[in-house]
């Protein structure tokens, strides 16, 4: 899918906040998650704000999915982050957000553009949330633009609904994994959903589910390649269904797929309600996460490599080094294109 492209002068952030000691990671530098918080709260601001500006019910706008995230620098403690948002389509029912996060040091005063973000949205009725309103239209700069726009939306609408298809099992590793094996760094993590995770809807916010996710993925990482490392981007994230108020998620990240250098972590968010409502455990969200590995002087190094146990962790394995291609050839273009 081609990016979206911005035509606008720079626009004001919507959030500004100075980074706190309680944001860092272990390694000192802002947390992935943190991060992932902050882009998803702007999207929501930006998302919500829009669809009001029409008369009719009140609605508040919901995040379905991350089309991708990318890391370019750290942030440490002491630094400023300004968080803009725009969007860049609008079908009937969803918009396109795209987020920067420019970090500002403010001892010396120099900026620089530390993460970007692409999400998708749809608004629900505030009075009732099963309910998704129709979006205001947009103006484009030109047809062009809107075309482009349309093309992304039918990809991400095809993809989502392919994810809903291929809900994947997540097996309990062996007793005794062997180290580099895909059971070995498989971890779990379990979370009570109580209110400040959540909007006046009562259901989970999307940037707490992938700060969850990120804590999760991160474990998975540490414990493949026992180093520092970063989170370098998120892709492929997709919201299936609401968290509410009073649920326990389950969320479980596994390694799919190792290069020299880079590691790509497949994380599942399981959900069950405590209190009333559905027992069942469903699948909430899936999303992949890519880390690198880190030295002591925080300079990529390589990855061990990942052993692979069985036809189903080669197919995944396969699988993760063709998004990892991908990925890799969109990088290389949009660079020649920047020169």
């Amino acid at each position: 899918m081609s990016a979206p492209r911005t035509h606008k002068a720079a626009s004001p952030p919507l959030l500004c906040r100075i980074m706190r000691p309680d944001d860092a990671n272990i390694m000192g530098t802002v947390h992935g998650g943190i991060i992932l918080k902050m882009i998803e709260e702007a999207g929501c601001i930006i998302s919500t704000r829009h669809c009001n500006t029409q008369n009719g019910d009140s609605c508040m706008a919901a995040l379905v999915r991350v089309e991708s995230t990318s890391f370019i620098v750290p942030m440490f403690v002491g630094e400023v982050a300004y968080i803009t948002a725009e969007i860049t389509y609008a079908s009937k029912h969803s918009l396109e957000v795209q987020v920067e996060i420019t970090a500002e040091n403010l001892l010396t005063g120099t900026t620089k553009q530390a993460n970007k973000a692409v999400l998708w949205y749809v608004p629900w009725k505030m009075k009732n949330v099963e309910k998704i309103t129709e979006v205001p239209p947009i103006k484009y700069a030109s047809a062009e633009d809107e075309e482009e726009g349309r093309k992304r939306y039918e990809a991400q609408k095809m993809e989502r609904q392919e994810s809903k298809a291929v809900i994947a099992e997540m097996a309990p590793p062996s007793p005794n994994p062997e180290p580099h094996t895909v059971g070995f760094s498989q971890s779990t993590l379990i979370h009570l959903v109580g209110p400040s995770d959540c909007s006046v809807h009562d259901y989970a916010y999307g940037g707490v589910t992938m700060k969850l996710m990120d804590e999760v993925a991160g474990i998975v990482a540490i414990r493949h390649c026992k180093t520092s490392i970063v989170t370098i981007s998120v892709d492929g994230m997709n919201f299936h269904r609401k968290i509410k108020k009073g649920s326990v998620v389950t969320v479980t990240g596994r390694l799919t797929f190792v290069s020299n250098r880079s590691m790509e972590i497949e994380v599942f968010v399981d959900a069950a309600s405590m209190i009333g409502g559905e027992k069942v455990q469903y699948r909430a969200v899936s999303g992949f996460f890519t880390y690198i590995s880190l030295d002591k002087d925080r300079k990529p190094q390589s990855v061990p490599p990942l052993k692979i146990e069985g036809e189903e962790e080669q197919r995944r394995f396969e699988e993760g080094e063709a998004r990892y291609l991908q990925k890799k050839a969109k990088r290389l273009a949009d660079k020649g294109n920047q020169q």
